[in-house]
């Protein structure tokens, strides 16, 4: 069991990116107070939870009755990500120094797709076929875990960065989030036709 947990986790690890999560999330919840942070870590975790666990059960038969393709998952993520990163740049080009906060930015975009997007959910398939569903389920609410944990510590981060560091990391990420949503929206399109 305990070799099927590190099999299952790394692969795990890996797609969800935790790391490379924090600037993302830090860029979305910028301008907020703390316990209104917190909230949105909460928000965000429980929905990936629920997204993760919720497709790891029953995720194949509902692609199968709806006629859903892992490519069309990767496409519909893609273009979320597209749009808030676009709305972003096209803001500060504006001027605008903050962009309204949803109250949902938990669920959408941060829970899905950014922490439980189609690498995630195809990863969870993948070592659910392989390895079972305990050391997948165990895996994945370590992963979560570590995700909690990491995301609690983005105040941390954003003090080291400062406001000017902050502003700037969260146009960079923008950018970046605009990248990977194409990469998503192309790896989809290529699952499609090819």
């Amino acid at each position: 069991m305990l070799q099927d947990l590190i099999l299952t986790f790394i692969p795990l690890f890996v797609a969800f990116d935790t790391i490379g999560l924090v600037p993302i999330f830090i860029s979305l919840t910028k301008g907020m107070e703390q316990t209104d942070r917190k909230r949105i870590l909460r928000q965000s975790v429980i929905t990936a939870t629920a997204i993760t666990l919720v497709f790891l059960i029953i995720g194949k038969g509902i692609f199968i009755i709806l006629g859903i393709t892992i490519p069309d998952f990767q496409i519909a993520g893609g273009l979320i990500l597209l749009v808030i990163a676009i709305i972003d740049i096209v803001q500060t080009a504006k001027g605008y120094m903050e962009s309204p906060i949803s109250p949902t930015v938990g669920v959408v975009p941060i829970g899905t797709p950014i922490i439980a997007g189609p690498a995630v959910l195809t990863t969870l398939i993948m070592l659910n076929d392989i390895y079972g569903f305990s050391a997948t389920v165990l895996s994945l609410l370590v992963n979560l875990t570590i995700i909690y944990l990491i995301f609690s510590w983005a105040d941390r981060i954003l003090k080291f960065l400062g406001e000017g560091g902050a502003r700037a990391t969260s146009k960079v990420v923008s950018l970046l989030l605009a990248a990977i949503a194409v990469m998503m929206i192309r790896i989809g399109l290529k699952g499609v036709v090819g």
